[in-house]
């Protein structure tokens, strides 16, 4: 009889103690164009969407195009297949700096 309280009561905590989530933290200026385009981080429609709000947010910009935020992750990912050992935040500012000449 005791052991089978003990068993029960095991169970109840390990099933009332929430599961501990890691926390991912992730340096975006390290991340490869092999990394984003070979999913090896995440979606890299995520990386893609967070890439555009950096830019964007430095330059001022609070507008959100989501027809231009496809095109740009699509061509960002045809550069990155081109050139895999490039950084991902150097092939953005490659692609599409606004101040090149």
């Amino acid at each position: 009889m005791m052991m089978r309280f003990i068993v029960i009561l095991g169970l109840i905590f390990a099933t009332a103690v929430p599961m501990a989530r890691a926390q991912v933290t992730l340096d975006v200026a390290k991340i490869s164009c092999e990394q984003f385009t070979g999913y090896k981080i995440t979606n890299p429609q995520n990386i893609a969407v967070w890439l555009s709000g950096y830019y964007n947010g430095k330059r001022d910009n609070t507008v959100l195009d989501t027809q231009n935020l496809v095109t740009n992750a699509k061509k960002l990912r045809d550069y990155c297949i081109r050139n895999p050992q490039t950084p991902v935040m150097h092939a953005v500012e490659t692609l599409f700096d606004k101040d090149k000449k």
